[in-house]
């Protein structure tokens, strides 16, 4: 994992482009592009792991291209959870909660990961209150739609196992 420029890759593919991200969507073009300019942007190859299990949650991460694998750490086995696509985020959940990673994420092709930590989400809220507001929305949003399909996924689980108490 490298740190790249990310004024060249905002140049390269243009603001229209990360407007286009789930994450980022709605936020003014200042928003982003403060955003862009004080995270780090990181360019992985694939196979290579954006973070580990145990490690820091003090941040979160916004694919702003290609895939990354999520692996839940549980015991001594890692289980695959799901994949995240362009423009979505992952690792949120872990800051909000002030909680260590429980899992770790694996690039499953060449991708661009914006990270933003808990300083530049503060620094957002106080600079941008719309934008943060927008922000937050999205995030939650995403979180919403990850309670969804984890009960839609145990209740067919329970299902399966010929449950039907409630």
């Amino acid at each position: 994992m490298q740190q790249v420029d990310s004024g060249l890759l905002l140049g390269e593919l243009g603001i229209d482009y990360f407007k286009g991200a789930s994450t980022l969507g709605a936020l003014s073009d200042q928003a982003i592009e403060a955003l862009l300019a004080k995270g780090r942007v990181y360019a992985l190859s694939e196979g290579e792991t954006l973070f580990e299990a145990g490690s820091r949650g003090d941040a979160f991460f916004v694919l702003l291209k290609g895939s990354v694998s999520y692996y839940h750490q549980l015991d001594d086995r890692c289980e695959h959870i799901r994949d995240f696509q362009f423009g979505e985020q992952i690792g949120f959940v872990s800051m909000v909660a002030l909680q260590p990673r429980p899992g770790k994420a694996i690039a499953t092709c060449d991708s661009y990961a914006l990270e933003v930590s808990n300083e530049l989400f503060y620094a957002l809220h106080c600079d941008m209150p719309l934008d943060f507001g927008l922000l937050l929305m999205n995030l939650s949003r995403e979180m919403a739609r990850s309670i969804v399909t984890l009960n839609t996924t145990l209740a067919d689980m329970k299902k399966e196992r010929g449950s039907d108490s409630g």
